[in-house]
């Protein structure tokens, strides 16, 4: 798949069209340390029913993931940062026609983030495993400094041993799909992206309370790095929110099937 370019401030993020030229659009943003190439190789993200149903999908890497590029500057990778360039790149995609999203992990906060300013460029959202947030984000931000300055004095294989000693994600495990795909970022950068991580946290609750958008929750369970209080809170507070919590590899194959029933309504 031919690769196309969006040159912003200290990153040019690459991207990928399918779908029909005429189809409403849909721009999916992937998770933290993730990017198009890793989340395709896991049947668990996969959006590719929109095209066929004539959707036209449009999938970016991140700054600093993936096949993009991206400075050595925290600040770059924390979700307002984040936000700008979801926002410029719907800009650059869609003209002033708003946009249904897939945001998953990192892109429900990158999602979220450009929402509360601009509300009017979305349409609908698909939030898949939102990620600690609020009273739970700052034990996970101790996990990503952590795991920057591990990096820093032993190095990224010595840490990805490390992880993958760790007990397996119990629905991942289910679904033959652990360990998960490994970081997509460059070893010299990573420790950078994740102190942004750590650096960053949702919107205020009452800045969220207000968004309009049809919106469709999808955790899974037993994850405390995607906990399920995360999106029961945003449930709460989002007006137009429906939640499916996944608990088993059926579940998960159902989230493709749900985003196309959300975009089609």
């Amino acid at each position: 798949m031919t690769d196309l370019h969006l040159e912003l401030d200290g990153a040019t993020l690459a991207y990928d069209v399918t779908g029909p030229e005429d189809g409403p659009i849909v721009i999916a943003a992937h998770g933290l340390t993730h990017s198009r190439a890793n989340e395709r190789a896991s049947w668990v993200f996969d959006w590719s029913a929109l095209p066929e149903v004539g959707f036209r999908l449009i999938r970016y890497d991140a700054r600093g993931h993936g096949r993009s590029t991206g400075r050595r500057d925290p600040e770059d990778y924390g979700w307002p940062r984040l936000a700008d360039d979801l926002l410029a790149f719907a800009q650059h995609v869609a003209g002033d026609e708003p946009v249904d999203i897939i945001g998953t992990s990192m892109g429900v906060g990158t999602a979220l983030t450009a929402a509360t300013r601009t509300p009017e460029r979305f349409r609908r959202f698909a939030l898949v495993i939102p990620p600690t947030a609020w009273a739970t984000r700052p034990a996970q931000a101790q996990l990503y400094e952590a795991g920057a300055r591990f990096i820093e004095e032993r190095g990224l294989d010595a840490f990805v041993r490390g992880s993958t000693s760790l007990p397996p994600l119990p629905i991942l495990d289910a679904a033959g799909v652990w360990p998960p795909p490994p970081a997509d970022i460059a070893e010299t950068l990573i420790p950078t992206v994740l102190r942004g991580a750590a650096a960053t946290d949702l919107p205020d609750p009452e800045l969220i309370a207000v968004l309009p958008h049809e919106t469709l929750l999808l955790p899974w369970a037993d994850d405390p790095a995607h906990p399920v209080s995360t999106s029961q809170r945003l449930a709460e507070l989002l007006p137009n929110a429906t939640m499916h919590v996944a608990r088993t590899p059926g579940d998960l194959r159902a989230w493709g099937p749900r985003i196309v029933d959300l975009f089609s309504a």
